[in-house]
């Protein structure tokens, strides 16, 4: 079966995003239960893409209107259309993971990892939990609902068992691997990622829709290499804490670009996720640090500067 035939059979469309902001996947009504089972869109991208995302989302569902969004976990780069979704079509519902129900109902932007990362999320109502274990109507199929610790601890996955079809959100990509945030503060992540890698090669998916990048067949390379990558991020830690301060200092500068040098070291001496990711990589002095990770960034091509202003080289 190929990847078009399973799309159609699930009543799906992948909407390969960026990374900014995150993969959406939407489903049409199913034919025969449309007001049990609605249009839903598996994650919403993020707040400085939303107005593109609402585009997206209509010119898929061809008038049909969006009864549902799932969050696979409450990253900003999953959940920040979710505001301008919730404007834009009346009563819809919105899930997220069970774990993540009450601290979105009480909007705490510490335990939402929007604080702490100095990142941005209009705040969005829920009206739905996911829970691990239970089934989710979606399109033509029910779903399994899968917690998926690491990346982030209340995350979750979605699974078709009859076409093998995984939604991912970012337990899983094909060539690279998230940051484990809950090692950044003090919290088991490792074991967690390590765990949801052997839970999904026990699913055996026969094709994987990640948060990010083009959803792939080879489930088996992508999880021998993230295994590779996450034993030696648990080996050293502190490289694990750089790589991840220079990913989110990356996604700052996409969030914000352009912006001046002397806007990305404040905002990183002020971000107390660098203040904790400095501690891990044993640095005493947090500017110093934060423009050596800039000027890195700038010799490697991945930010150039232009007019005293940082961003993505063109065309990026």
């Amino acid at each position: 079966m190929t990847d078009e035939t399973a799309w159609q059979a699930l009543g799906l469309t992948v909407i390969q995003r960026d990374w900014l902001s995150a993969n959406h996947v939407v489903f049409a009504p199913r034919r025969s239960q449309p007001e049990r089972c609605p249009a839903t869109v598996i994650d919403t991208g993020h707040v400085r893409h939303s107005a593109l995302t609402i585009q997206l989302i209509e010119h898929v569902l061809q008038g049909v209107p969006l009864g549902r969004i799932v969050n696979t976990h409450l990253h900003s780069d999953h959940c920040g259309g979710n505001a301008a979704l919730q404007q834009r079509f009346a009563g819809l519902q919105t899930w997220v993971p069970q774990a993540s129900f009450q601290t979105v109902t009480h909007w705490d932007e510490g335990a939402l990892s929007y604080q702490p990362t100095g990142q941005r999320c209009p705040v969005f109502q829920v009206t739905g939990a996911l829970n691990g274990g239970e089934h989710l109507s979606l399109g033509e199929a029910d779903w399994q609902v899968i917690d998926a610790p690491g990346h982030d601890p209340d995350a979750v996955m979605l699974f078709e068992p009859e076409t093998r079809t995984l939604i991912s959100g970012d337990a899983l990509w094909e060539d690279r691997l998230a940051i484990i945030f809950p090692e950044l503060v003090s919290m088991e992540g490792f074991e967690a990622a390590a765990a949801t890698l052997d839970l999904i090669e026990r699913l055996a998916p026969a094709r994987v829709i990640p948060g990010h990048g083009p959803a792939f067949a080879d489930a088996e390379a992508a999880l021998a290499a993230s295994r590779q990558r996450l034993a030696g991020f648990a080996r050293q830690p502190e490289r694990h804490a750089r790589h991840a301060a220079r990913a989110l200092l990356m996604f700052h500068v996409m969030e914000t670009q352009p912006v001046s040098a002397e806007a990305l070291q404040r905002w990183m001496v002020q971000t107390p996720l660098f203040g904790r990711m400095a501690d891990l990589c044993r640095v005493s002095t947090l500017a110093p640090w934060a423009q050596t990770l800039l000027d890195g960034l700038m010799d490697e091509g991945l930010l150039v500067q232009q007019a005293g202003l940082i961003e993505l080289p063109s065309g990026t």
